[in-house]
């Protein structure tokens, strides 16, 4: 069932929302070559606390999946979503994604992206540039009273139109009073196609692969990867529809990134 939030629960979402894009911006900077992912994990906790709020990822379960041991989700390379922060180091020419949420006054937001570490190829730059745009065209297709699917539309035409492969295992979500919620908001088009309607809180999250779009878990049960192992990218905002109008409730980060 979708749930209809009022003004005052999406003034709750947005505040969390904003927190959240804070916390990146003074993260960005920290991701580059050399750093270990856990020492990324330890620092998003101290700074969520400090900020006052809750890391929404920690200790998250998903039917019988052990309790995810972090805060944030960072998937390199050919890990597409739900990368587990370890004393793996960042290298010079990694694609990095970022995923995390923050539980504020229990308000839920979310948000990813995907940092280039130094010097990336060029192969690299174009898809991380290309799932940017498909998430810029999934918002733009946001308007209450359409259909859902039409974002679905707008992310996987624009993917393959590049020649790259969409993730159709995962997709974006409700969210706002929980984590994940209903409507899900697939990058191809396929299942439900509610209207969007005023009130609906959802993430809009392309995953785009450099191959197929293929997928694997590892045994981890938490990480995802390409079934090719070629190199993925992620972008997520939460976006919320009430008065007829589409709003972008995290703030936009690429200008720090030079997308």
């Amino acid at each position: 069932m979708i749930k209809l939030k009022n003004e005052k629960q999406i003034e709750g979402i947005r505040k969390s929302c904003k927190m959240l894009s804070a916390m990146y911006r003074e993260l960005i900077p920290l991701v580059k070559p050399g750093i270990q992912t856990i020492d990324i994990d330890m620092w998003v906790r101290d700074w969520i606390k400090k900020a006052g709020g809750k890391p929404a990822f920690l200790g998250y379960k998903v039917r019988k999946t052990p309790p995810y041991p972090a805060a944030i989700c960072i998937s390199i390379n050919e890990e597409v979503i739900h990368g587990i922060p370890a004393k793996r180091r960042i290298r010079e020419g990694d694609l990095v994604s970022l995923d995390c949420g923050i539980v504020l006054g229990g308000f839920i937001s979310d948000q990813a992206i995907s940092i280039e570490a130094g010097k990336v190829s060029k192969e690299v730059h174009d898809l991380n540039s290309v799932t940017l745009e498909c998430l810029r065209r999934g918002i733009e297709a946001v308007k209450a009273g359409d259909r859902l699917l039409q974002i679905a539309r707008a992310v996987e035409g624009h993917a393959l139109s590049c020649g790259y492969g969409v993730v159709h295992e995962f997709c974006g979500h409700g969210v706002g009073l929980s984590l994940h919620e209903d409507p899900q908001v697939p990058n191809y088009p396929h299942g439900p196609n509610p209207k969007m309607s005023n009130g609906m809180v959802f993430a809009i999250e392309p995953m785009i692969n450099m191959g197929s779009g293929d997928v694997e878990i590892l045994e981890d049960e938490w990480t995802i990867v390409t079934a090719d192992r070629m190199v993925s990218a992620h972008w997520e905002h939460t976006v919320a529809v009430f008065n007829g109008q589409t709003e972008v409730l995290t703030d936009p980060l690429e200008q720090l990134l030079n997308m």
